[in-house]
């Protein structure tokens, strides 16, 4: 009996270790797409953008969740970059911040070509697995950096965007974001606008993937039923695991395995505990849970590094991927499943969308209504050559009396 009491704790060693063990070996192959990074952020915060600076060596680069011996510890075989301005440069100067942070993910990978390789499509991704690289993808993080124009949208198509979050934390003219649902915001386009629904219809012909991240619940719904291509949550979690607003309600979960899309678990404490501390298992809560509700295919990781403050204990930076796929082996999912949530289903989404894409296709090109945009800085070219086309008939009758009143002929 004693024997055998002793023998316990080294058999759950020895089981702890195998886990790992085939972790590593299923990532050897298979290594991870997370959905969400703001490295890109950290560059600007710390160094303006500067990586010729030698703090900002990312080889050595310390005080951030990112570097490349942590990416090459955490097998991240892809990784989509946040092209990221806060919400405070909405009507200001966020085209261009935004275009600075797309130019520094360019520069990372021109900087360190033996680690990253910027890709634009799936095959890309595949390509850089094969050569052992970073498939380095950008993602642009809000609504607000298109400035409410489809001409910015395909410019930033082009120079590499493949999935824009229709909001961050505000609305935009044309999409509500989730401080709606908390009561902080009003709503004001109902989730999506007539323009907001051009802007979805546009990204389906681009091939650029829809982020539902930081949305609201009645934008995530519009934008889930309006798109003819799957959709993702780059950085989301169950909402029924944590009552957070950030993350997805189990109504949204069916629509998303109704369309094939992609939730892909965010690692912030607040959306995992909905406290100030979590752990490594609670984020494979989340992982369950959304296994179980929208199915396997609809699982992935988004872990928000360095874009958050508070993370798990067991996932303190992007080298401890192995032991969350290690929990994962452990709860009894399949390798197939564990793959799929590496990698597979967010390939899979990727390729949908590419699929869905119609670049021969008339572009969307009927701009937003200029009494819908904010900001005092603006121009009005265009607008004001046309002004019946974007004014309301009572607007543009009382501008018609104020002119006759103003020539003394009523």
């Amino acid at each position: 009996m004693w024997a055998s009491w002793w023998l316990w704790p080294l058999v759950a060693v020895c089981t702890a270790d195998s886990f790992l063990d085939q972790a590593v070996q299923i990532l050897q192959v298979t290594p991870v797409i997370d959905g969400h990074n703001d490295l890109p952020w950290q560059l600007l915060n710390k160094f303006n953008n500067r990586l010729q600076d030698a703090r900002a060596n990312l080889t050595i680069l310390a005080d951030t969740h990112t570097n490349i011996p942590k990416l090459r510890a955490g097998f991240v075989g892809g990784q989509f970059w946040s092209a990221y301005t806060p919400c405070d440069t909405q009507n200001k100067d966020t085209v261009r911040r935004t275009l600075e942070q797309m130019d520094v993910v360019h520069r990372m990978c021109q900087l360190y070509p033996e680690t990253f390789l910027c890709v634009t499509d799936s095959a890309g991704i595949q390509q850089a697995f094969r050569e052992g690289k970073v498939a380095s993808l950008i993602g642009v993080e809000g609504g607000h950096s298109i400035d409410s124009s489809l001409g910015v949208l395909r410019a930033l198509y082009r120079l590499g965007m493949r999935y824009l979050t229709l909001t961050h934390n505000c609305n935009t003219p044309w999409a509500d974001n989730w401080l709606v649902d908390r009561g902080d915001d009003e709503a004001q386009s109902g989730g999506l606008s007539v323009f907001g629904q051009r802007v979805v219809r546009e990204m389906n012909r681009l091939g650029v993937m829809i982020d539902l991240a930081h949305v609201s619940v009645a934008t995530m719904k519009a934008a889930l039923r309006l798109s003819t291509a799957p959709v993702i949550f780059s950085h989301s979690s169950a909402f029924t695991v944590c009552a957070h607003r950030r993350n997805v309600p189990d109504d949204v979960l069916q629509l998303v395995k109704e369309t094939g899309s992609l939730v892909m678990v965010n690692f912030y404490n607040d959306y995992v505990s909905c406290a100030r501390e979590a752990t490594l298992s609670q984020v494979a809560d989340h992982l369950d849970y959304i296994k179980n509700v929208a199915g396997a295919a609809a699982v992935g990781f988004g872990g928000d590094f360095d874009g958050v403050t508070r993370l798990p204990v067991g996932l303190e930076d992007v080298s401890k991927y192995p032991d969350l796929v290690a929990e994962l082996l452990r709860r009894g999912w399949t390798e197939a499943e564990v793959r799929g949530a590496l990698a597979d289903n967010l390939l899979r989404v990727f390729r949908e969308v590419e699929q869905a894409s119609n670049q021969i296709q008339v572009p969307e090109e009927e701009p937003i209504s200029l009494e819908q945009l904010g900001g005092s800085c603006r121009t009005q070219y265009g607008y004001s050559e046309a002004p019946s086309l974007h004014r309301q008939p009572g607007a543009l009758l009382a501008s018609l009396s104020l002119l006759l009143l103003s020539l003394g002929l009523l």
